[in-house]
């Protein structure tokens, strides 16, 4: 529990479930919480209905007042609401607005960015997800003083951690929530008082981690070996996941696993791209001369499934290709 001395008046800005540790984790460090901004409600499901974002939904559970703009730049009410309440800092994690320059100016502390990756590297909307994409071996967070830029502020604290071989972007998600939310209560009284120098970032080493797209997903076998598909469908857990075709139709692969060479070995010389059965086990050549067993597929149209339970419904000819 903080000191009253070192009680801070704070607004929050965050959106998904990724923010709610932070959000608790300030609560519980007895910090006053003066309002929490949230993105508008949205339509979520097949039946697409309305539903509050997980930040909203916490802080309501706490009774905290949660105010929505649509937009946040040019809102003279929303920015009269801010001047009023004067915080020391506004907290910002997920949010998914760019956060204007009145507001960066507005608190004495500035606005603190909770970040998933270890800046200067995979600035941007996705860094779990292309971290684990790319086969790193590992990220981090950031705890950073947002400017005008994309994720070019300067960096108060981090925290590196690393990325077990078969950790997907959800596994990932839980722990840097957690952690993030521990190395933010860390940092406040640090900045408040002075006692830790923000350092700048070397602009020239940064990556950049964008949106994820529908077609992140879809399996090149040609272009990339088993290991880079399967970093691949961890990273882009739970979506957009990894898919090809199969006979003109789409199919999912919800689990697979890299084959080793020395299983691979007996393997017929193969296009990448071509699948081969062998009792009730799938495989698909890959770049290079690698191999993936697929353990769990989705054909279109149809459940899911394990390999063995498909190849009992389906009939696959010998050198089959997919994509």
């Amino acid at each position: 529990m903080t000191s009253p001395d070192e009680r801070l008046k704070l607004v929050f800005c965050g959106t998904p479930q990724f923010a709610v540790p932070t959000l608790e984790a300030l609560i519980a460090a007895g910090h006053e919480i003066a309002l929490v901004v949230s993105q508008p409600d949205r339509p979520v499901g097949r039946a697409q209905t309305l539903t509050a974002p997980p930040v909203k939904q916490a802080a309501l559970a706490h009774g905290f007042e949660v105010v929505q703009p649509e937009k946040i730049r040019n809102n003279p009410e929303f920015q009269t609401r801010l001047e009023a309440i004067q915080p020391d800092a506004i907290i910002v994690v997920a949010y998914g607005r760019i956060i204007p320059p009145w507001m960066l100016k507005l608190p004495r502390m500035g606005c603190l960015n909770l970040h998933a990756s270890m800046l200067p590297r995979y600035r941007g909307a996705a860094p779990i997800q292309w971290a684990i994409a790319n086969g790193e071996a590992y990220t981090g967070l950031c705890i950073m003083i947002l400017d005008e830029g994309l994720d070019t502020g300067p960096v108060a604290l981090q925290l590196r951690r690393i990325i077990g071989s078969r950790e997907t972007a959800v596994d990932l998600f839980e722990h840097l929530a957690t952690a993030g939310a521990t190395l933010m209560v860390k940092a406040l009284p640090l900045i408040s008082r002075g006692w830790h120098r923000p350092w700048f970032q070397k602009h020239g080493l940064a990556t950049y981690a964008p949106l994820l797209t529908r077609e992140d997903g879809r399996m090149d076998f040609a272009a990339r070996n088993a290991r880079q598909l399967f970093d691949r469908w961890r990273g882009f857990q739970p979506w957009p996941g990894a898919f090809t075709a199969l006979s003109g139709k789409k199919l999912i692969v919800h689990a697979m696993s890299v084959v080793v060479d020395s299983e691979s070995a007996h393997f017929p010389p193969s296009e990448p791209g071509t699948i081969h059965i062998e009792g009730q086990r799938i495989f698909a050549s890959c770049a290079r001369g690698t191999w993936l067993e697929f353990l769990e597929v989705q054909l279109e149209g149809k459940k899911r499934v394990t390999a063995a339970e498909f190849l009992r419904g389906a009939t696959i000819a010998a050198g089959a290709r997919l994509g």
